[in-house]
């Protein structure tokens, strides 16, 4: 009797500590982060049990020490955070696909004494006043002069200016400015929103191509219709691609 007592201790002694030694023995659990179907560079995945940190690659990839059961835990300041747990079925898989969402950004409405107050509400702008900058309100004062304008001989009244200011170049001149001033001014707005922090740790640009790379970005058309509407969350997914773009780029020269 006390001989099978001890079979049976022997036998669950000798189970546990295999299934001990199974969750102790170190792995590399390797994997991809992607938001829709693009890759994202910079997410910083932590062992919340060991400590260890690491970060996915241009490539989006990463590999980090695991052992079945420890948390794993994704984020990034654009992301939603994730969390897995390593189980012996993600160990088996040659490389994890980890899909993460952009962080929808909320922001609250200031009302002061129950009415909102601007310069709309206030009547001192129309909603669809355009707002123009420097180069675009001399090009206003200058006129720009379009053909259409000579029906203008017929009644006497055409305006000589616009006319002076195409033969002389100048409206030429003030429309370049006027691309130039933009493309400055979105790179100022660009500059101000995003610390070089971001574009080092997220998209995985270096110090050194940082200008380079906010250029780039607005030289892209698209890119640019995206900026318009200020919404951060769509300027970040639209800067993803063209990050690795010009990482792809800088690697060709």
């Amino acid at each position: 009797m006390r001989h099978n007592k001890f079979k049976i201790v022997f036998c669950v002694l000798f189970l546990f500590q295999i299934a001990f030694g199974q969750s102790t023995v170190e792995k590399v659990y390797s994997g991809k982060v992607i938001v829709s179907n693009q890759i994202v560079a910079g997410v910083i995945i932590t062992n919340k049990k060991t400590g260890l940190q690491v970060r996915t690659n241009p490539d989006g990839f990463f590999s980090i020490a695991v052992h079945v059961k420890d948390t794993l835990v994704f984020e990034a300041v654009h992301l939603q955070k994730k969390q897995i747990i390593i189980l012996d079925a993600n160990l088996e898989k040659a490389d994890a696909i980890i899909e993460m969402q952009l962080k929808n950004t909320v922001l609250k409405e200031v009302v002061v004494n129950g009415k909102k107050i601007d310069a709309y509400s206030l009547g001192i702008a129309s909603k669809n006043t355009k707002k123009f900058t420097p180069a675009e309100r001399k090009l206003q004062t200058a006129g720009d002069w379009k053909p259409i304008m000579l029906l203008g001989l017929l009644g006497g009244s055409m305006e000589l200016d616009p006319l002076i200011n195409k033969i002389n170049g100048r409206t030429k001149r003030l429309k370049k400015l006027i691309v130039l001033e933009r493309k400055e001014l979105n790179i100022k707005w660009i500059s101000e929103e995003f610390q070089d922090a971001f574009f080092i740790n997220q998209l995985g640009i270096k110090q050194e191509y940082i200008s380079g790379f906010k250029y780039y970005l607005v030289e892209n058309d698209n890119f640019t219709k995206t900026l318009l509407t200020r919404d951060k969350d769509q300027i970040i997914f639209s800067m993803i691609p063209l990050a690795q773009e010009y990482k792809d780029k800088l690697k060709g020269n």
